[in-house]
Protein backbone atom coordinates (compact mmCIF):
# COMPACT_ATOMS: atom_id res chain seq x y z
CA UNK A 1 0.00 0.00 0.00
CA UNK A 2 0.87 3.62 -1.13
CA UNK A 3 0.33 6.69 1.02
CA UNK A 4 2.22 8.94 -1.90
CA UNK A 5 -0.98 10.21 -3.84
CA UNK A 6 -2.42 12.30 -0.74
CA UNK A 7 0.70 14.38 -0.51
CA UNK A 8 1.21 15.60 -4.13
CA UNK A 9 1.23 19.26 -3.60
CA UNK A 10 4.45 18.98 -1.88
CA UNK A 11 5.90 16.17 -3.31
CA UNK A 12 6.01 17.86 -6.72
CA UNK A 13 7.72 20.90 -5.33
CA UNK A 14 10.89 18.27 -4.92
CA UNK A 15 10.41 15.89 -7.50
CA UNK A 16 14.35 14.63 -6.78
CA UNK A 17 14.30 14.69 -3.31
CA UNK A 18 13.75 12.08 -0.87
CA UNK A 19 12.70 13.37 2.18
CA UNK A 20 14.13 11.82 5.30
CA UNK A 21 13.74 14.72 7.74
CA UNK A 22 9.37 14.24 8.20
CA UNK A 23 10.94 14.59 12.44
CA UNK A 24 11.75 17.87 12.01
CA UNK A 25 9.40 19.15 9.45
CA UNK A 26 6.90 17.19 8.29
CA UNK A 27 5.25 17.29 4.71
CA UNK A 28 1.86 18.19 4.36
CA UNK A 29 -0.46 16.26 3.02
CA UNK A 30 -3.02 17.50 0.20
CA UNK A 31 -5.99 18.17 2.57
CA UNK A 32 -4.46 20.44 4.41
CA UNK A 33 -4.39 22.97 1.38
CA UNK A 34 -8.35 23.73 1.31
CA UNK A 35 -8.16 23.95 5.17
CA UNK A 36 -6.08 26.96 4.50
CA UNK A 37 -9.46 28.61 2.59
CA UNK A 38 -11.73 27.28 4.78
CA UNK A 39 -9.88 28.97 8.06
CA UNK A 40 -10.08 32.42 5.41
CA UNK A 41 -13.76 31.61 4.42
CA UNK A 42 -15.20 31.07 8.31
CA UNK A 43 -13.10 34.04 9.44
CA UNK A 44 -15.16 35.96 6.39
CA UNK A 45 -18.16 34.21 7.66
CA UNK A 46 -17.99 34.89 11.16
CA UNK A 47 -15.99 38.49 10.78
CA UNK A 48 -16.34 39.55 15.01
CA UNK A 49 -18.13 36.21 15.61
CA UNK A 50 -15.83 34.52 14.02
CA UNK A 51 -14.63 33.06 17.82
CA UNK A 52 -17.99 31.51 17.88
CA UNK A 53 -17.12 29.23 14.95
CA UNK A 54 -13.65 28.78 16.06
CA UNK A 55 -14.27 27.85 19.69
CA UNK A 56 -18.41 26.16 19.04
CA UNK A 57 -17.21 24.12 16.23
CA UNK A 58 -13.49 23.71 15.09
CA UNK A 59 -12.00 23.38 18.44
CA UNK A 60 -14.50 20.19 19.75
CA UNK A 61 -14.05 18.75 16.48
CA UNK A 62 -10.24 18.49 16.68
CA UNK A 63 -10.90 17.70 20.59
CA UNK A 64 -13.18 14.28 19.93
CA UNK A 65 -10.15 13.51 17.36
CA UNK A 66 -7.06 14.15 19.42
CA UNK A 67 -8.71 11.80 22.63
CA UNK A 68 -9.75 9.05 20.16
CA UNK A 69 -6.08 9.11 18.77
CA UNK A 70 -4.63 9.14 22.29
CA UNK A 71 -7.48 7.10 24.24
CA UNK A 72 -8.47 10.08 26.46
CA UNK A 73 -11.43 9.88 28.04
CA UNK A 74 -12.00 13.77 28.32
CA UNK A 75 -11.53 15.89 24.71
CA UNK A 76 -12.57 18.86 26.48
CA UNK A 77 -9.21 18.79 28.38
CA UNK A 78 -7.36 19.43 25.38
CA UNK A 79 -6.16 23.17 25.03
CA UNK A 80 -4.37 24.60 22.14
CA UNK A 81 -1.24 27.05 21.45
CA UNK A 82 1.09 27.85 19.06
CA UNK A 83 4.05 26.21 20.48
CA UNK A 84 4.47 23.46 23.51
CA UNK A 85 6.73 25.97 25.14
CA UNK A 86 3.79 28.38 26.03
CA UNK A 87 1.73 25.71 27.21
CA UNK A 88 4.88 24.82 29.13
CA UNK A 89 5.63 28.04 30.82
CA UNK A 90 2.18 28.55 31.44
CA UNK A 91 2.23 25.50 33.71
CA UNK A 92 5.53 26.35 35.78
CA UNK A 93 3.42 30.13 36.68
CA UNK A 94 1.33 27.93 38.52
CA UNK A 95 4.18 27.64 41.29
CA UNK A 96 5.08 30.27 43.85
CA UNK A 97 8.45 31.92 42.60
CA UNK A 98 9.33 32.56 46.20
CA UNK A 99 9.33 28.83 47.35
CA UNK A 100 11.76 26.32 46.48
CA UNK A 101 11.08 24.68 43.16
CA UNK A 102 12.74 20.85 42.55
CA UNK A 103 12.92 19.57 39.01
CA UNK A 104 13.24 16.04 37.48
CA UNK A 105 13.96 15.76 34.11
CA UNK A 106 16.87 13.88 31.90
CA UNK A 107 19.36 15.20 29.48
CA UNK A 108 17.14 14.75 26.36
CA UNK A 109 14.79 16.82 26.27
CA UNK A 110 14.26 19.53 23.78
CA UNK A 111 16.32 22.88 23.41
CA UNK A 112 13.23 25.20 24.58
CA UNK A 113 12.81 23.25 27.73
CA UNK A 114 16.45 22.87 28.53
CA UNK A 115 16.99 26.28 27.44
CA UNK A 116 14.09 27.20 29.57
CA UNK A 117 15.41 25.03 32.76
CA UNK A 118 19.03 26.84 32.69
CA UNK A 119 16.99 30.17 33.13
CA UNK A 120 14.95 28.94 35.98
CA UNK A 121 18.22 27.89 37.76
CA UNK A 122 19.58 31.01 37.72
CA UNK A 123 17.18 31.67 40.60
CA UNK A 124 18.77 30.20 44.44
CA UNK A 125 15.56 28.49 44.84
CA UNK A 126 15.39 26.23 42.04
CA UNK A 127 17.41 23.01 41.78
CA UNK A 128 17.12 20.95 38.55
CA UNK A 129 18.12 17.17 38.50
CA UNK A 130 19.26 15.41 35.29
CA UNK A 131 19.29 12.16 34.52
CA UNK A 132 21.41 11.32 31.93
CA UNK A 133 19.80 9.05 29.23
CA UNK A 134 23.13 7.29 28.19
CA UNK A 135 23.62 4.38 28.72
CA UNK A 136 19.83 3.94 27.33
CA UNK A 137 19.97 0.15 28.78
CA UNK A 138 20.12 1.55 32.04
CA UNK A 139 18.54 4.57 31.85
CA UNK A 140 14.82 2.91 32.96
CA UNK A 141 16.65 1.64 35.89
CA UNK A 142 18.46 4.89 36.79
CA UNK A 143 15.23 7.03 36.23
CA UNK A 144 12.99 4.78 38.26
CA UNK A 145 15.60 5.17 41.43
CA UNK A 146 15.51 8.97 40.99
CA UNK A 147 11.47 9.10 40.60
CA UNK A 148 11.56 6.83 44.20
CA UNK A 149 13.14 9.60 45.79
CA UNK A 150 9.86 11.51 45.54
CA UNK A 151 11.04 15.06 46.66
CA UNK A 152 10.29 16.69 43.59
CA UNK A 153 7.50 19.42 42.53
CA UNK A 154 8.05 18.80 38.82
CA UNK A 155 8.50 15.94 36.68
CA UNK A 156 9.10 16.13 32.78
CA UNK A 157 10.67 13.56 30.63
CA UNK A 158 9.22 12.58 27.10
CA UNK A 159 7.79 10.11 25.54
CA UNK A 160 10.64 9.51 22.58
CA UNK A 161 13.58 11.67 22.88
CA UNK A 162 14.06 13.84 20.56
CA UNK A 163 17.89 13.57 19.71
CA UNK A 164 18.18 9.48 19.70
CA UNK A 165 14.48 8.33 18.48
CA UNK A 166 15.13 6.08 21.32
CA UNK A 167 11.32 5.13 23.74
CA UNK A 168 11.38 6.23 27.51
CA UNK A 169 10.00 4.09 30.15
CA UNK A 170 6.34 3.68 29.99
CA UNK A 171 4.78 6.53 32.45
CA UNK A 172 2.43 3.71 34.08
CA UNK A 173 6.20 1.73 35.26
CA UNK A 174 7.11 4.86 37.46
CA UNK A 175 3.95 7.27 37.67
CA UNK A 176 2.79 5.44 41.17
CA UNK A 177 5.71 5.83 42.45
CA UNK A 178 5.48 9.59 43.03
CA UNK A 179 3.16 11.16 45.65
CA UNK A 180 -0.04 13.29 43.89
CA UNK A 181 1.18 16.71 44.75
CA UNK A 182 3.59 16.65 42.20
CA UNK A 183 2.81 17.57 38.92
CA UNK A 184 4.12 15.69 36.09
CA UNK A 185 4.32 16.66 32.06
CA UNK A 186 5.21 14.54 29.11
CA UNK A 187 6.68 15.69 25.97
CA UNK A 188 4.66 13.68 23.50
CA UNK A 189 5.80 15.61 20.52
CA UNK A 190 7.75 12.30 19.13
CA UNK A 191 5.46 9.99 20.31
CA UNK A 192 1.80 11.51 18.99
CA UNK A 193 0.90 10.32 15.56
CA UNK A 194 3.25 7.81 15.32
CA UNK A 195 3.12 5.00 18.16
CA UNK A 196 0.21 3.98 19.69
CA UNK A 197 -0.48 5.47 22.44
CA UNK A 198 -3.14 5.51 25.56
CA UNK A 199 -3.40 8.08 27.99
CA UNK A 200 -6.98 6.70 29.50
CA UNK A 201 -5.07 5.11 32.64
CA UNK A 202 -2.86 8.76 33.17
CA UNK A 203 -5.59 11.03 32.12
CA UNK A 204 -6.12 12.72 35.80
CA UNK A 205 -3.31 12.77 36.83
CA UNK A 206 -0.42 14.16 33.86
CA UNK A 207 -0.12 16.84 31.36
CA UNK A 208 0.67 15.62 27.81
CA UNK A 209 2.26 18.18 25.38
CA UNK A 210 2.24 17.29 21.74
CA UNK A 211 1.84 19.31 18.04
CA UNK A 212 1.25 19.38 14.64
CA UNK A 213 4.02 20.34 13.34
CA UNK A 214 5.42 16.91 12.67
CA UNK A 215 3.77 13.31 12.88
CA UNK A 216 0.24 14.85 13.14
CA UNK A 217 1.41 16.64 9.18
CA UNK A 218 -0.11 20.27 9.72
CA UNK A 219 2.53 22.09 9.74
CA UNK A 220 3.67 24.92 12.86
CA UNK A 221 1.21 26.95 14.81
CA UNK A 222 -1.04 24.14 16.58
CA UNK A 223 0.35 22.54 19.78
CA UNK A 224 -1.70 21.04 22.42
CA UNK A 225 -1.90 19.97 26.27
CA UNK A 226 -4.03 17.73 28.18
CA UNK A 227 -5.00 18.85 31.35
CA UNK A 228 -6.09 16.23 34.48
CA UNK A 229 -9.49 16.82 35.00
CA UNK A 230 -9.44 17.65 38.68
CA UNK A 231 -6.83 20.35 37.98
CA UNK A 232 -7.45 23.77 39.76
CA UNK A 233 -3.89 25.22 39.21
CA UNK A 234 -4.32 29.02 38.63
CA UNK A 235 -1.72 30.15 35.67
CA UNK A 236 -0.01 33.31 36.42
CA UNK A 237 0.81 34.08 32.92
CA UNK A 238 -2.58 33.84 31.44
CA UNK A 239 -5.15 35.58 28.71
CA UNK A 240 -9.01 36.04 27.85
CA UNK A 241 -8.99 32.81 26.32
CA UNK A 242 -8.92 30.99 29.59
CA UNK A 243 -12.26 32.36 30.99
CA UNK A 244 -13.63 32.57 27.30
CA UNK A 245 -17.22 31.41 28.65
CA UNK A 246 -17.25 34.36 30.78
CA UNK A 247 -16.43 37.14 29.02
CA UNK A 248 -19.82 39.11 29.67
CA UNK A 249 -19.51 38.75 32.82
CA UNK A 250 -18.07 41.75 35.49
CA UNK A 251 -14.46 41.29 35.53
CA UNK A 252 -13.64 42.46 39.35
CA UNK A 253 -12.16 39.99 41.68
CA UNK A 254 -9.51 36.83 42.11
CA UNK A 255 -9.46 35.56 38.30
CA UNK A 256 -11.31 33.47 37.27
CA UNK A 257 -10.61 29.98 35.16
CA UNK A 258 -12.48 27.76 32.98
CA UNK A 259 -13.70 23.77 34.55
CA UNK A 260 -11.70 22.14 31.82
CA UNK A 261 -8.69 22.55 30.07
CA UNK A 262 -9.23 25.78 28.45
CA UNK A 263 -8.02 26.95 32.48
CA UNK A 264 -4.43 26.81 30.69
CA UNK A 265 -5.36 29.03 27.29
CA UNK A 266 -4.02 31.93 26.07
CA UNK A 267 -4.89 34.75 23.81
CA UNK A 268 -5.65 35.38 20.48
CA UNK A 269 -4.13 33.26 18.33
CA UNK A 270 -4.10 32.33 14.40
CA UNK A 271 -6.15 29.28 14.35
CA UNK A 272 -4.97 28.08 10.78
CA UNK A 273 -2.83 25.03 11.88
CA UNK A 274 -5.73 23.90 14.07
CA UNK A 275 -8.31 24.15 10.64
CA UNK A 276 -5.27 21.78 8.86
CA UNK A 277 -4.88 19.58 12.18
CA UNK A 278 -8.84 18.88 11.14
CA UNK A 279 -8.36 18.52 7.85
CA UNK A 280 -5.48 15.94 8.71
CA UNK A 281 -7.79 13.98 11.65
CA UNK A 282 -10.81 14.07 8.97
CA UNK A 283 -8.92 12.37 6.21
CA UNK A 284 -7.31 9.51 8.96
CA UNK A 285 -10.93 8.99 10.10
CA UNK A 286 -12.31 8.43 6.42
CA UNK A 287 -10.07 6.41 4.88
CA UNK A 288 -9.74 4.21 8.59
CA UNK A 289 -5.69 5.36 9.04
CA UNK A 290 -5.01 4.84 12.60
CA UNK A 291 -1.67 5.04 14.41
CA UNK A 292 -1.28 1.35 14.90
CA UNK A 293 -1.29 1.55 11.11
CA UNK A 294 1.16 4.03 10.85
CA UNK A 295 3.51 2.72 13.22
CA UNK A 296 3.61 -0.53 11.03
CA UNK A 297 4.26 1.22 8.10
CA UNK A 298 6.60 3.23 9.56
CA UNK A 299 8.65 0.17 10.94
CA UNK A 300 8.52 -1.86 7.24
CA UNK A 301 10.09 0.97 6.14
CA UNK A 302 12.75 1.24 8.94
CA UNK A 303 13.71 -2.60 8.45
CA UNK A 304 13.97 -2.14 4.57
CA UNK A 305 16.39 0.66 5.14
CA UNK A 306 18.68 -0.56 7.25
CA UNK A 307 18.54 -3.77 5.11
CA UNK A 308 20.46 -0.76 2.36
CA UNK A 309 22.35 0.32 5.09
CA UNK A 310 23.88 -3.23 5.49
CA UNK A 311 24.44 -3.08 1.92
CA UNK A 312 26.37 0.06 2.03
CA UNK A 313 29.00 -1.66 4.44
CA UNK A 314 30.22 2.29 4.49
CA UNK A 315 32.57 2.78 6.33
CA UNK A 316 30.54 5.44 8.81
CA UNK A 317 26.78 5.07 8.17
CA UNK A 318 26.35 1.35 9.42
CA UNK A 319 24.47 -0.61 12.43
CA UNK A 320 27.28 0.17 14.72
CA UNK A 321 27.01 3.46 14.62
CA UNK A 322 23.10 3.31 15.04
CA UNK A 323 22.67 4.95 18.56
CA UNK A 324 20.07 1.89 19.33
CA UNK A 325 18.91 -0.94 16.37
CA UNK A 326 15.63 -2.30 18.59
CA UNK A 327 12.74 -0.94 16.13
CA UNK A 328 10.69 -2.18 18.99
CA UNK A 329 11.90 0.68 21.01
CA UNK A 330 12.48 3.15 18.73
CA UNK A 331 9.73 6.41 17.26
CA UNK A 332 9.82 7.32 13.56
CA UNK A 333 13.32 8.21 13.02
CA UNK A 334 16.94 6.54 13.35
CA UNK A 335 20.04 8.34 14.97
CA UNK A 336 23.48 7.62 13.45
CA UNK A 337 26.14 8.74 16.27
CA UNK A 338 29.57 9.24 14.58
CA UNK A 339 33.21 10.53 15.86
CA UNK A 340 33.02 14.18 15.48
CA UNK A 341 30.50 16.79 14.02
CA UNK A 342 32.36 17.36 10.79
CA UNK A 343 31.79 13.76 9.75
CA UNK A 344 28.10 14.14 10.58
CA UNK A 345 27.67 17.32 8.84
CA UNK A 346 30.02 16.03 5.58
CA UNK A 347 27.94 12.98 5.38
CA UNK A 348 24.54 14.92 5.55
CA UNK A 349 26.27 17.26 2.56
CA UNK A 350 27.02 14.09 0.64
CA UNK A 351 23.63 13.01 1.10
CA UNK A 352 21.78 16.26 0.09
CA UNK A 353 23.86 16.33 -3.24
CA UNK A 354 22.39 12.98 -4.05
CA UNK A 355 18.66 14.48 -2.96
CA UNK A 356 18.73 12.92 0.65
CA UNK A 357 17.73 15.68 3.24
CA UNK A 358 18.58 14.47 6.34
CA UNK A 359 19.20 16.76 9.55
CA UNK A 360 22.09 16.74 11.79
CA UNK A 361 22.41 17.82 15.47
CA UNK A 362 26.32 17.45 16.72
CA UNK A 363 27.43 14.50 15.70
CA UNK A 364 24.15 12.93 15.14
CA UNK A 365 22.54 12.08 11.78
CA UNK A 366 18.96 11.53 11.86
CA UNK A 367 17.08 9.80 9.30
CA UNK A 368 13.05 10.22 9.58
CA UNK A 369 10.19 8.09 8.16
CA UNK A 370 6.58 8.58 7.00
CA UNK A 371 3.75 7.35 4.46
CA UNK A 372 4.78 9.26 1.85
CA UNK A 373 7.80 6.92 1.46
CA UNK A 374 8.11 3.87 -0.29
CA UNK A 375 10.63 0.95 0.39
CA UNK A 376 12.18 1.12 -2.52
CA UNK A 377 12.94 5.26 -2.07
CA UNK A 378 16.02 4.02 -0.18
CA UNK A 379 18.08 2.08 -3.06
CA UNK A 380 18.69 6.21 -3.86
CA UNK A 381 21.19 6.15 -1.02
CA UNK A 382 22.97 3.69 -3.05
CA UNK A 383 23.81 6.17 -5.74
CA UNK A 384 24.79 8.55 -3.30
CA UNK A 385 27.75 6.70 -2.48
CA UNK A 386 27.99 4.93 -5.85
CA UNK A 387 27.79 1.41 -4.92
CA UNK A 388 26.77 -1.30 -7.50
Amino acid sequence: MTYKKHYQYFLQQHPQTLHCSPHSHHYWPDVTRQAQLDYWEDSAKGADHKWDIIFGERIPAVQQHLARLLDHPAPEQFVFAQNTHELLYRVMTCFDPQQPLRILTTDGEFHSFSRQLRRLQERPNVEVVRIACEPYQSFPERWQAAVREDCYELVFTSQVFFNSGVVAPPIKDWLHMLSESTLVMIDGYHGCGALPTSLRSVADRVFYLAGSYKYLQAGEGCCFMTVPRNCELRPEYTGWFADFANLEKPQQGEVGYAGDGLRFAGATMDFTALYRLQAVLDWWQRDGINVEQVHAYVQQLQARFLQVIDELEHPLLNRGALLADRLDHHGHFLTFELDTPAQAAELAAVLRQAGIETDVRGRRLRFGFALYHDASDYEQLKKAFVVG
